[in-house]
């Protein structure tokens, strides 16, 4: 059975380079372009594809969004990373949003369908550099996870809260603290993740699971 591929782009180069690489093989057959991850959301409404091949900067919604919605809405579906980006905050982002595989735009046509074949077998495929900078994230996030922080257990509460968009009344009616308290407690929070407001202590609590989202 035939690979059913959609590709999210937004280069009209890249769609005609990509889409001829991908008509060398018979195992797969790309069903639909978008130029963005909104595209792809409404391309997926109407025809699902199998698996995903999901550049990352893309207008209107970027391709890390764009998988984490594709992934609530069609779980079954594989998405692989396809960039030139290979910063480890963007590769970590694509794990966490449910990327299966992580692929450079270098790659030669072979690598890219063997990539896809083992996405849709369960596999996670990356290119080599990029599964060695997953590993290496794998031990360092590993080491710096809680230990380096030490939050208390009211600090994680005031995190959580702030996590969940909530202001320092709601927060200290929930935890029947004064607003005063709760602001303390952020100073302390700041100080100890070293970051200088509650956008940055939450992305980087999320990051290494410090609190749970819902």
């Amino acid at each position: 059975m035939k690979i059913q591929v959609g590709l999210v782009e937004d280069d009209p180069n890249l769609v005609q380079s990509i889409s001829t690489k991908l008509m060398m093989f018979d195992e797969v057959t790309l069903i639909w372009t978008a130029r963005n991850g909104i595209e792809a959301l409404e391309q997926m409404e109407s025809e699902p594809a199998d698996l995903l091949l999901m550049d990352i900067n893309m207008p209107a919604m970027n391709g890390i969004e764009a998988t984490s919605q594709v992934k609530k809405t069609y779980p079954s579906t594989k998405v692989i990373i396809h960039t030139v980006f290979d910063d480890n905050d963007r590769i970590f982002e694509s794990i966490l949003a449910g990327a299966s595989g992580y692929l450079l735009k270098d790659e030669k046509p072979a690598k890219l369908i063997e990539g896809m074949r083992e996405a849709m077998e369960g596999g996670a495929p990356m290119s080599r550099s990029i599964a060695s900078k997953t590993l290496q994230l794998i031990r360092r996030n590993t080491e710096e996870v809680r230990k380096d922080f030490n939050l208390t257990k009211r600090e994680l509460q005031i995190l959580t809260g702030l996590s969940n968009g909530h202001n320092y009344q709601q927060i200290a009616d929930d935890l029947f603290i004064s607003p005063k308290t709760v602001r303390k407690h952020i100073e302390n929070v700041y100080q100890k993740l070293q970051v200088h407001n509650k956008v940055d202590a939450v992305k980087l609590a999320i990051k290494y699971q410090i609190i749970s989202t819902r």
